[in-house]
Protein backbone atom coordinates (compact mmCIF):
# COMPACT_ATOMS: atom_id res chain seq x y z
CA UNK A 1 0.00 0.00 0.00
CA UNK A 2 1.76 3.54 -1.36
CA UNK A 3 0.80 6.23 0.90
CA UNK A 4 1.75 10.06 -0.53
CA UNK A 5 3.19 12.76 1.62
CA UNK A 6 2.58 16.13 -0.12
CA UNK A 7 6.06 17.94 1.55
CA UNK A 8 8.91 16.82 -1.12
CA UNK A 9 11.78 15.20 0.62
CA UNK A 10 14.02 17.36 -0.24
CA UNK A 11 12.94 21.36 -0.73
CA UNK A 12 12.98 21.88 -4.59
CA UNK A 13 13.55 25.81 -5.19
CA UNK A 14 14.75 27.66 -8.23
CA UNK A 15 16.79 30.91 -8.84
CA UNK A 16 14.36 31.54 -12.40
CA UNK A 17 12.91 30.29 -15.28
CA UNK A 18 15.07 27.96 -17.77
CA UNK A 19 13.26 26.32 -20.26
CA UNK A 20 16.77 24.31 -21.95
CA UNK A 21 17.98 23.02 -18.50
CA UNK A 22 14.54 21.47 -17.51
CA UNK A 23 14.68 19.72 -21.14
CA UNK A 24 18.16 18.45 -19.97
CA UNK A 25 16.67 17.21 -17.12
CA UNK A 26 13.83 15.25 -18.18
CA UNK A 27 16.86 12.93 -18.92
CA UNK A 28 16.54 12.14 -15.21
CA UNK A 29 13.02 11.70 -15.34
CA UNK A 30 12.15 8.73 -18.05
CA UNK A 31 15.27 8.87 -19.36
CA UNK A 32 17.07 4.87 -19.08
CA UNK A 33 19.23 6.27 -15.93
CA UNK A 34 16.56 8.23 -14.63
CA UNK A 35 14.84 8.09 -11.50
CA UNK A 36 11.53 6.01 -12.95
CA UNK A 37 13.81 3.18 -14.19
CA UNK A 38 15.14 3.11 -10.81
CA UNK A 39 12.09 2.70 -8.88
CA UNK A 40 10.87 0.50 -11.22
CA UNK A 41 13.74 -2.05 -11.37
CA UNK A 42 14.21 -1.92 -8.20
CA UNK A 43 10.05 -2.54 -7.78
CA UNK A 44 9.97 -5.20 -9.99
CA UNK A 45 12.95 -6.84 -7.99
CA UNK A 46 11.44 -7.23 -5.08
CA UNK A 47 8.76 -9.09 -5.70
CA UNK A 48 10.75 -12.69 -5.97
CA UNK A 49 12.66 -11.52 -2.71
CA UNK A 50 9.23 -10.98 -0.78
CA UNK A 51 9.03 -14.76 0.44
CA UNK A 52 12.65 -15.81 0.33
CA UNK A 53 14.27 -13.44 1.44
CA UNK A 54 12.38 -10.65 2.98
CA UNK A 55 15.15 -8.62 4.22
CA UNK A 56 16.22 -7.93 0.95
CA UNK A 57 12.42 -7.19 0.00
CA UNK A 58 12.40 -4.84 2.66
CA UNK A 59 15.11 -2.71 1.11
CA UNK A 60 14.30 -2.85 -2.37
CA UNK A 61 10.92 -1.69 -1.77
CA UNK A 62 12.44 1.11 0.53
CA UNK A 63 14.80 2.38 -1.76
CA UNK A 64 12.21 1.80 -4.74
CA UNK A 65 9.78 4.33 -2.80
CA UNK A 66 12.37 6.92 -2.34
CA UNK A 67 13.45 6.84 -5.93
CA UNK A 68 9.45 7.74 -6.82
CA UNK A 69 9.91 10.40 -4.37
CA UNK A 70 13.44 11.70 -6.35
CA UNK A 71 11.08 11.63 -9.90
CA UNK A 72 8.76 13.28 -7.28
CA UNK A 73 11.51 16.29 -6.90
CA UNK A 74 12.90 15.64 -10.77
CA UNK A 75 9.41 16.41 -11.71
CA UNK A 76 8.93 19.38 -9.60
CA UNK A 77 11.71 21.14 -10.43
CA UNK A 78 11.26 20.93 -14.15
CA UNK A 79 8.03 22.35 -13.38
CA UNK A 80 9.39 25.23 -11.42
CA UNK A 81 12.24 25.47 -14.22
CA UNK A 82 9.15 26.49 -16.80
CA UNK A 83 7.58 28.84 -14.53
CA UNK A 84 5.38 30.99 -17.13
CA UNK A 85 6.30 29.19 -20.12
CA UNK A 86 2.52 27.36 -19.33
CA UNK A 87 0.75 30.64 -19.34
CA UNK A 88 2.22 32.19 -21.75
CA UNK A 89 1.32 29.31 -23.95
CA UNK A 90 -2.16 29.35 -22.86
CA UNK A 91 -2.40 32.71 -24.18
CA UNK A 92 -2.94 31.73 -27.66
CA UNK A 93 -4.83 35.51 -28.63
CA UNK A 94 -1.08 37.18 -28.53
CA UNK A 95 1.17 34.97 -30.71
CA UNK A 96 4.06 37.21 -29.53
CA UNK A 97 3.79 36.51 -25.71
CA UNK A 98 6.09 33.10 -26.16
CA UNK A 99 8.87 34.88 -27.35
CA UNK A 100 8.49 38.15 -25.29
CA UNK A 101 8.85 35.69 -22.81
CA UNK A 102 12.68 34.92 -23.49
CA UNK A 103 14.95 38.38 -22.69
CA UNK A 104 16.84 38.45 -26.25
CA UNK A 105 17.31 37.14 -29.79
CA UNK A 106 20.27 34.84 -28.49
CA UNK A 107 17.34 33.04 -25.83
CA UNK A 108 14.45 32.99 -28.31
CA UNK A 109 17.13 31.20 -31.35
CA UNK A 110 18.47 28.54 -28.92
CA UNK A 111 14.53 27.98 -27.63
CA UNK A 112 13.66 27.02 -31.38
CA UNK A 113 16.49 25.33 -31.75
CA UNK A 114 15.22 22.61 -28.40
CA UNK A 115 11.91 22.68 -30.31
CA UNK A 116 13.15 21.43 -33.00
CA UNK A 117 15.05 18.82 -31.57
CA UNK A 118 12.71 17.97 -28.97
CA UNK A 119 9.23 19.48 -30.41
CA UNK A 120 6.67 17.19 -28.41
CA UNK A 121 8.52 19.07 -25.11
CA UNK A 122 7.00 22.04 -24.74
CA UNK A 123 4.18 21.66 -27.48
CA UNK A 124 2.74 18.66 -25.42
CA UNK A 125 4.17 19.23 -22.30
CA UNK A 126 2.58 22.34 -22.01
CA UNK A 127 4.75 23.28 -18.63
CA UNK A 128 5.01 19.90 -16.96
CA UNK A 129 7.89 17.06 -17.28
CA UNK A 130 6.82 14.19 -19.95
CA UNK A 131 7.96 10.37 -19.74
CA UNK A 132 10.55 11.24 -22.15
CA UNK A 133 14.06 11.78 -21.95
CA UNK A 134 16.07 14.79 -22.87
CA UNK A 135 15.49 14.15 -26.39
CA UNK A 136 11.84 13.04 -26.49
CA UNK A 137 12.43 9.18 -26.82
CA UNK A 138 9.75 7.77 -24.72
CA UNK A 139 10.37 5.31 -21.57
CA UNK A 140 10.37 2.00 -21.67
CA UNK A 141 10.08 -1.01 -19.67
CA UNK A 142 13.02 -2.52 -21.37
CA UNK A 143 15.34 -0.48 -19.12
CA UNK A 144 14.23 -2.25 -16.03
CA UNK A 145 16.80 -5.23 -15.44
CA UNK A 146 15.19 -7.71 -13.59
CA UNK A 147 16.94 -11.15 -13.21
CA UNK A 148 15.28 -13.05 -10.27
CA UNK A 149 18.39 -13.83 -8.32
CA UNK A 150 19.83 -11.10 -6.32
CA UNK A 151 23.29 -11.85 -6.57
CA UNK A 152 22.41 -10.63 -10.42
CA UNK A 153 19.81 -7.45 -9.48
CA UNK A 154 21.73 -6.68 -7.05
CA UNK A 155 25.07 -5.90 -9.09
CA UNK A 156 22.66 -4.44 -11.63
CA UNK A 157 21.51 -1.95 -9.09
CA UNK A 158 24.86 -0.89 -8.22
CA UNK A 159 25.76 -0.06 -11.80
CA UNK A 160 22.72 1.44 -12.26
CA UNK A 161 23.31 4.17 -9.34
CA UNK A 162 26.67 4.45 -10.90
CA UNK A 163 25.29 5.29 -14.01
CA UNK A 164 22.69 7.87 -12.08
CA UNK A 165 25.41 9.82 -10.28
CA UNK A 166 27.24 10.30 -13.47
CA UNK A 167 24.51 11.76 -15.44
CA UNK A 168 23.65 14.07 -12.14
CA UNK A 169 27.46 15.23 -12.11
CA UNK A 170 27.37 16.08 -15.81
CA UNK A 171 23.57 17.98 -15.61
CA UNK A 172 25.47 20.16 -12.68
CA UNK A 173 27.52 21.30 -15.40
CA UNK A 174 25.10 22.72 -17.15
CA UNK A 175 23.29 24.75 -15.29
CA UNK A 176 24.96 28.08 -12.92
CA UNK A 177 21.46 27.99 -10.33
CA UNK A 178 22.73 27.43 -6.69
CA UNK A 179 19.18 26.52 -5.56
CA UNK A 180 19.24 23.80 -8.48
CA UNK A 181 22.53 22.48 -8.14
CA UNK A 182 21.22 22.02 -4.35
CA UNK A 183 18.97 19.69 -5.05
CA UNK A 184 21.48 18.13 -7.98
CA UNK A 185 23.94 17.51 -5.26
CA UNK A 186 20.77 15.81 -3.07
CA UNK A 187 19.74 13.78 -5.74
CA UNK A 188 23.34 12.72 -6.94
CA UNK A 189 24.59 12.14 -2.87
CA UNK A 190 21.83 9.68 -2.32
CA UNK A 191 22.82 7.68 -5.48
CA UNK A 192 25.78 7.09 -3.63
CA UNK A 193 24.01 5.89 -0.18
CA UNK A 194 22.18 3.71 -2.53
CA UNK A 195 25.21 2.46 -3.78
CA UNK A 196 26.49 1.02 -0.48
CA UNK A 197 23.36 -0.56 0.48
CA UNK A 198 23.22 -2.81 -2.38
CA UNK A 199 26.69 -3.64 -1.85
CA UNK A 200 26.18 -4.47 1.84
CA UNK A 201 23.33 -6.32 0.93
CA UNK A 202 24.83 -8.44 -1.84
CA UNK A 203 27.97 -9.00 0.49
CA UNK A 204 25.27 -11.09 2.91
CA UNK A 205 24.77 -13.24 0.16
CA UNK A 206 27.47 -15.74 0.43
CA UNK A 207 28.37 -16.83 -1.70
CA UNK A 208 27.64 -14.40 -4.60
CA UNK A 209 30.90 -14.96 -7.11
CA UNK A 210 29.95 -16.45 -9.56
CA UNK A 211 26.67 -14.65 -10.37
CA UNK A 212 23.47 -17.39 -10.16
CA UNK A 213 24.41 -20.65 -9.15
CA UNK A 214 26.13 -22.90 -11.43
CA UNK A 215 30.09 -22.39 -11.47
CA UNK A 216 32.57 -21.81 -14.07
CA UNK A 217 34.79 -24.41 -15.80
CA UNK A 218 37.97 -24.06 -14.05
CA UNK A 219 40.31 -25.02 -17.30
CA UNK A 220 38.71 -22.14 -18.48
CA UNK A 221 37.98 -19.15 -15.39
CA UNK A 222 41.49 -18.14 -15.09
CA UNK A 223 42.83 -17.33 -18.64
CA UNK A 224 43.43 -14.41 -19.71
CA UNK A 225 43.92 -13.67 -23.76
CA UNK A 226 46.09 -11.54 -24.99
CA UNK A 227 43.60 -10.54 -27.92
CA UNK A 228 45.30 -7.36 -29.45
CA UNK A 229 49.10 -6.93 -30.96
CA UNK A 230 51.07 -4.74 -30.12
CA UNK A 231 52.80 -3.92 -26.73
CA UNK A 232 51.45 -6.29 -23.85
CA UNK A 233 49.65 -4.43 -21.07
CA UNK A 234 49.95 -6.46 -17.87
CA UNK A 235 48.22 -5.56 -14.53
CA UNK A 236 45.84 -7.50 -11.27
CA UNK A 237 43.22 -8.11 -14.48
CA UNK A 238 45.85 -10.38 -16.19
CA UNK A 239 48.74 -11.38 -13.89
CA UNK A 240 49.15 -12.71 -10.45
CA UNK A 241 46.57 -13.48 -7.71
CA UNK A 242 43.97 -10.43 -8.67
CA UNK A 243 40.92 -10.82 -6.78
CA UNK A 244 40.91 -14.62 -6.79
CA UNK A 245 41.13 -16.14 -3.89
CA UNK A 246 44.47 -17.52 -2.18
CA UNK A 247 46.93 -19.64 -3.98
CA UNK A 248 45.02 -18.95 -7.33
CA UNK A 249 45.93 -16.50 -9.72
CA UNK A 250 45.55 -15.25 -13.58
CA UNK A 251 46.93 -18.13 -16.90
CA UNK A 252 48.39 -15.11 -19.13
CA UNK A 253 47.92 -15.99 -23.06
CA UNK A 254 50.93 -14.69 -24.99
CA UNK A 255 49.28 -15.84 -28.15
CA UNK A 256 45.72 -16.84 -28.51
CA UNK A 257 45.93 -18.12 -31.90
CA UNK A 258 49.12 -20.68 -31.21
CA UNK A 259 46.85 -21.87 -28.35
CA UNK A 260 43.88 -22.58 -29.61
CA UNK A 261 45.14 -24.58 -32.40
CA UNK A 262 47.79 -26.86 -29.86
CA UNK A 263 44.39 -27.29 -27.09
CA UNK A 264 42.38 -28.19 -30.54
CA UNK A 265 39.71 -25.53 -29.92
CA UNK A 266 40.38 -25.59 -25.46
CA UNK A 267 39.17 -29.06 -25.83
CA UNK A 268 42.14 -30.16 -24.39
CA UNK A 269 43.03 -27.00 -22.19
CA UNK A 270 44.17 -28.22 -18.80
CA UNK A 271 43.09 -26.58 -15.56
CA UNK A 272 45.73 -23.71 -14.64
CA UNK A 273 45.90 -20.96 -11.99
CA UNK A 274 43.43 -23.20 -9.57
CA UNK A 275 43.12 -26.57 -8.11
CA UNK A 276 39.81 -27.07 -8.50
CA UNK A 277 38.61 -29.19 -10.97
CA UNK A 278 35.81 -29.38 -13.52
CA UNK A 279 34.10 -32.45 -11.21
CA UNK A 280 34.54 -30.56 -8.05
CA UNK A 281 32.66 -27.24 -9.94
CA UNK A 282 30.07 -29.37 -11.23
CA UNK A 283 29.33 -30.18 -7.73
CA UNK A 284 29.73 -27.22 -5.90
CA UNK A 285 27.21 -25.74 -8.65
CA UNK A 286 24.34 -28.90 -7.68
CA UNK A 287 24.74 -28.41 -3.65
CA UNK A 288 24.60 -24.59 -4.32
CA UNK A 289 21.20 -24.74 -6.40
CA UNK A 290 19.88 -27.15 -3.90
CA UNK A 291 20.59 -24.52 -1.18
CA UNK A 292 18.85 -22.39 -2.95
CA UNK A 293 15.99 -24.72 -4.17
CA UNK A 294 15.50 -25.37 -0.50
CA UNK A 295 15.41 -21.73 1.03
CA UNK A 296 12.92 -20.80 -1.51
CA UNK A 297 11.04 -23.80 -1.05
CA UNK A 298 11.64 -23.44 2.89
CA UNK A 299 10.52 -19.89 2.56
CA UNK A 300 6.82 -20.44 0.69
CA UNK A 301 5.63 -23.76 2.18
CA UNK A 302 2.61 -25.98 1.22
CA UNK A 303 -0.65 -25.30 0.31
CA UNK A 304 -2.20 -21.83 0.24
CA UNK A 305 -0.73 -18.80 0.34
CA UNK A 306 -0.68 -15.35 1.08
CA UNK A 307 1.50 -11.99 0.69
CA UNK A 308 0.68 -9.95 4.04
CA UNK A 309 -0.47 -10.55 7.77
CA UNK A 310 -2.20 -7.49 9.06
CA UNK A 311 -0.83 -5.79 10.95
CA UNK A 312 2.49 -7.11 9.01
CA UNK A 313 4.24 -7.25 12.37
CA UNK A 314 7.35 -9.11 11.14
CA UNK A 315 9.19 -8.79 7.78
CA UNK A 316 8.11 -12.22 7.11
CA UNK A 317 5.15 -12.83 5.36
CA UNK A 318 2.72 -15.96 6.99
CA UNK A 319 2.84 -19.00 4.60
CA UNK A 320 -0.35 -20.10 5.76
CA UNK A 321 -3.84 -18.39 4.29
CA UNK A 322 -6.43 -17.48 7.61
CA UNK A 323 -9.48 -18.33 7.46
CA UNK A 324 -12.03 -15.31 7.79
Amino acid sequence: MFHHVKELQFNVRVSGADPRFAGLLLEQFGGPNGELAAAMQYFVQAFSARQPYPDKYDMLMDIATEELSHLEIVGATITLLLDGVNGELKNAADSNMITNFFSGNMEKEQMIHQALTNPQFLVLSGGGPRLTDSQGTPWSGSYVNANGDLSVDLRSDIAAESRAKLVYEQLMQFTDDPYVKETLGFLMTREVSHFKMFEAALDTIQPNFPPGVLQGDPRYTHIYMNMSNGASVRGPWNQGQGTWENGESWEYVENPKEHVIETQGLVNQPVKGTQRTPEQAKEMGRKLGKQRSEEIKAAIGKGPNQWSSYPQSTPTGPNKVQDR
